[in-house]
């Protein structure tokens, strides 16, 4: 061996010896991508290993091997040696197991060089995938790391993987597992895979991409959401929501079922995931004490983490959680270069504005390729699409197809809805949800120099000066979508079906379209830097919608958008001094947003008593804490002790919130049980109709118009004569004539629907979900009632979920869904209401008038402020309540409070002195 070589050696040993007196509290593993397959193919130039060589040798070079290579040099001389002859002989004598051909065993490790070690077996299955799969699949980065990833699974109970969107995490590692036997019943796994999701699209698609490139069928790798499942006890793979598997721990709380299971995109700290990581955590503890106790009878449970951020100190450093810190490997997508550019003024308030040119500058200007622009919530979604559509309209042929494919939503019913998206997701196109397979090196560059800064303002400043390549390009049409939580998920997929034959596609989105969805063909981005994230005050139990900047790592998952298929572009709105100075680093984990009292009440159901002692990766306030408990008292859930009681067991097997999982069990007087359960599950989806500023976007876009659509006005000085400006002019006075119609229309099936007594939000609820199922549940409905058809349809669903369950639980409750259920008489009414009130008993408000003693009398709640328990703050009846325009009631009971200019409360029903009285329920108890 020459010295070259010698000293190479030399320098291993001296790296392995320092890292061993390193502090091993984290263990992180990186892969370099490119320079990983570089190192690797040195280290076979210079290792040359014989294909035949004597036992001696074999020996020999195998301890040599141990003492002396890094772990990464090892793992590239042994794929050598395992295309040797001597590797071959021992494989045509290991054993078969398994059905035929459908799992091995192979020599996994030879005895350690003391020879005290037992060679170990191992499982594999074998797969034979499409020549086009395989050759995708090979080149998503994570398919370089599998044997590293499967080794580190092995040796370690809990493994936290980073990789970026694009790497392929999501859709590999359920493979890796698969063939390494996890899963098979002659395996020492032989549960299944289980891997939770945060969205139930991506747990569809996913589910489908995953059997498609294993071969195998639905029955095979299923999914499992709210209201569907393909599971069978043939599932080896089980996609499901988290909330899915939670529900599943009330009963099977050591989740016996699965050997392995993967909580994906970690990294959102979504309610759900943070809770599921702390249980898991515990599980896996007592799962390796019964293994060790019962000899093998409960196998062991491993955990994997993935996250698309580096953000897990949350989970390494937490010693609550992870008594030994898990071992982190680091996958590097490989995504193409990005450039981003900061804009030297900030948008702070203009950004919509800011937005909508920057994209006219990019149609008119840069080469063909996708526009994906984040906004922060519908208003602005539908405002800049009405816009962009406007300004750069489609053809003809092109616009019918358009039309179609927008405007009539709403007439499709909603069974055709669902089959034409079980339909659409088949095994090919299954991808888009999450991975996409065509992805090169990730290289996002930030752009600071006086060339692309000139460039950046002088597209701002020739906006309204048209050059004659501008009016060469006017006529080049943009196929804008909209991409939001509240579309229907048919809609919501339209945005990964390729554009119209000479257009380009142009996707105008909130912040889903940051991680778990992957829209093809994007190569520029827009990012108004801003985010709606909901507040909650612990103290007063107000909610609030606020927008502010996002996390610096949320901004540079939206930039890698741009690098998926190409070199890309990000123009961010906002100035690299804000970002550095204004932005966080990281998003506050949903758990200190959120009130808790249904997780704790599950906690409780799990037998936690002492919530605060568990190991959340970031612990909730005390105070938040002590409120929720104190809730759950009020509704006799906990006793004084802080003990489930009897009623809160039953509470925690409804998939609601606590005061509606109540309202359910003490709904069974004078036959209530059917409108109570259509009562909370359309308070559990949400409100249904259509906000009247979203009626027609045009009203914003006309309020934008006035102060910033500079283009427009300049366009018809040049382009339009007088008499055609006439004729817009009577077009425009026909469009307000029609606006006008239609809002007219909007407050009288408000009115039908409130009732001849509008005194409930809560009732006029229940009359329109009664009337939606009456008449079929038809989107028609929708349409004609201004209420969303996916909103209607989930509510549908729940109404039918919450029967069954109330079925099983409460024997004795004659219930069913009937489609045709009447009005309630006028008993019935007044129980309702004493049913809603117990759910809703510390959300009671009183006119101040009364506390002030002021003999006014009022023809309208408009302006009249009411006091409740929690604040001093005076609140108000929200302009939306069916009780806004009606004589002020001195006591109302309220679902909510939100704060915009004023504190509002939401979800108000006028609410008698008498039905006050705290009654005793226990006789209505099922």
């Amino acid at each position: 061996m020459g010295k070259k070589r010698q000293s190479s050696l030399k320098k291993n040993d001296h790296d392995n010896a320092s890292g061993d007196t390193q502090d091993t509290n984290m263990l992180m593993i990186e892969t370099k991508g490119k320079e990983r397959i570089k190192g690797e193919k040195s280290s076979k130039e210079k290792m040359n290993v014989p294909k035949k060589m004597s036992s001696k040798k074999k020996k020999r070079l195998d301890n040599y091997i141990k003492k002396k290579l890094k772990k990464e040099e090892r793992v590239v001389l042994l794929e050598k040696l395992s295309k040797s002859s001597f590797w071959s002989e021992d494989m045509k004598s290991s054993k078969h197991i398994g059905q035929g051909a459908a799992a091995k065993t192979l020599p996994e490790k030879s005895q350690d060089a003391n020879g005290s070690k037992p060679k170990k077996m191992a499982f594999y299955v074998p797969v034979s995938r499409d020549p086009e799969i395989q050759k995708a699949r090979m080149e998503l980065p994570i398919c370089r790391e599998e044997q590293l990833i499967m080794e580190t699974i092995n040796e370690n109970p809990t493994v936290i993987i980073c990789g970026e969107t694009g790497s392929g995490k999501t859709t590999q590692v359920p493979q890796f597992l698969y063939e390494a036997g996890y899963g098979n019943p002659n395996s020492d796994n032989p549960g299944m895979i289980g891997i939770t999701q945060p969205r139930r699209v991506a747990a569809v698609s996913m589910s489908k991409r995953v059997a498609y490139e294993l071969g195998l069928t639905d029955e095979e790798v299923s999914y499992q959401i709210r209201y569907d499942t393909t599971t069978s006890p043939k599932t080896v793979i089980k996609f499901m929501t988290d909330g899915v598997l939670l529900r599943e721990l009330s009963s099977d709380f050591l989740l016996s079922k699965y050997s392995v299971i993967i909580i994906d995109e970690a990294h959102e700290r979504n309610l759900n995931t943070d809770i599921l990581i702390g249980v898991v955590s515990r599980i896996l503890r007592l799962r390796d004490e019964l293994s060790q106790e019962q000899k093998g009878k409960i196998k062991p449970l491993k955990i994997i983490i993935m996250s698309a951020t580096l953000r897990v100190s949350d989970f390494t450093e937490n010693n609550t959680l992870f008594k030994i810190p898990p071992p982190v490997l680091k996958i590097e997508a490989r995504q193409y270069e990005v450039n981003i550019h900061f804009s030297r003024r900030t948008a702070q308030y203009d950004y919509v504005t800011k937005a909508y040119k920057k994209v006219c500058q990019i149609h008119r200007k840069l080469p063909s390729g996708g526009i994906l622009v984040f906004q922060t919530g519908q208003n602005e979604i539908s405002t800049l699409c009405k816009k962009l559509r406007k300004r750069f309209p489609l053809t003809p042929p092109t616009k019918s197809r358009y039309s179609n494919e927008l405007g009539q939503e709403e007439e499709m019913s909603l069974s055709e809805t669902l089959e034409g998206i079980r339909e659409k997701l088949t095994a090919k196109n299954a991808d888009v949800e999450v991975e996409e397979v065509s992805i090169g090196d990730f290289d996002i560059t930030e752009s600071n120099d006086q060339d692309i800064e000139d460039e950046f303002d002088t597209f701002d400043s020739d906006l309204d000066e048209p050059s004659e390549k501008d009016e060469e390009d006017e006529d080049l049409p943009l196929y804008v979508l909209p991409l939001y939580s509240l579309l229907s998920t048919e809609v919501q997929l339209r945005v990964f079906q390729p554009p119209p034959q000479g257009t380009r596609l142009c996707v105008v989105a909130t912040n889903v379209a940051e991680t778990s969805l992957t829209i093809p063909g994007i190569k520029y981005v827009v990012d108004c830097g801003k985010v709606k994230e909901r507040q909650y005050d612990v103290n007063t139990g107000v909610q609030s919608y606020t927008i502010n900047w996002t996390s610096k790592a949320s901004a540079d998952q939206r930039a890698g958008r741009a690098g998926r298929t190409g070199p890309g572009h990000c123009y961010r709105l906002y100035s690299s001094a804000v970002f550095n100075d204004q932005f966080p680093q990281f998003t506050l984990p949903e758990i200190l947003r959120m009130p808790i009292e249904g997780v704790v009440l599950q906690m409780k159901s799990m037998n936690i008593d002492i919530v605060a002692n568990f190991p959340f990766p970031t612990p909730p306030d005390r105070v938040q804490l002590r409120r929720a408990e104190k809730l759950l008292q009020y509704l006799s859930a906990l006793d004084d002790n802080g003990r489930i009681t009897d009623l809160g067991k039953l509470m925690a097997q409804f998939p609601v919130q606590p005061r509606f999982s109540k309202m359910l069990i003490i709904g069974q007087q004078h036959g209530c049980l059917p409108y109570i359960i259509t009562i909370v599950a359309a308070l559990s989806v949400g409100d249904p109709f259509i906000r009247e500023d979203n009626l027609d976007s045009s009203k914003d876009l006309e309020e934008n118009d006035k102060e910033t659509d500079e283009v427009e006005d300049k366009m018809r000085e040049m382009e339009i004569d007088e008499q055609e400006l006439a004729g817009i002019d009577n077009l425009d006075i026909a469009e307000k004539e029609r606006r006008r119609l239609r809002r007219k229309k909007f407050y009288e099936v408000h009115m039908k629907h409130a009732g001849r007594d509008p005194s409930s939000d809560f009732l006029k609820l229940l009359n329109v979900v009664g009337a939606y199922e009456y008449a079929g549940a038809t989107d028609k409905f929708c349409e004609e009632n201004f209420v969303r058809a996916k909103t209607m349809y989930e509510t549908h669903k729940l109404r039918g979920q919450i029967t069954n369950i109330v079925q099983v639980n409460c024997p004795g409750a004659n219930v069913y869904v009937d489609p045709k259920m009447g009005p309630p008489s006028s008993l019935q009414l007044k129980a309702i209401r004493q049913i809603i009130t117990a759910g809703f008993i510390d959300q009671v408000a009183i006119r101040k008038g009364l506390l002030d003693k002021t003999a006014n009398t009022y023809s309208s709640t408009r302006g009249i402020a009411y006091r409740i328990m929690l604040t001093d703050e005076d609140v108000y009846i929200h302009p939306s309540s069916v009780l806004y325009h009606q004589k002020p009631p001195d006591f109302v009971v309220y679902q909510e409070l939100q704060r915009t200019s004023k504190v509002w409360m939401k979800g108000v029903f006028n609410e008698d002195r008498a039905e006050l009285v705290v009654k005793d329920w226990k006789e209505f108890i099922c």
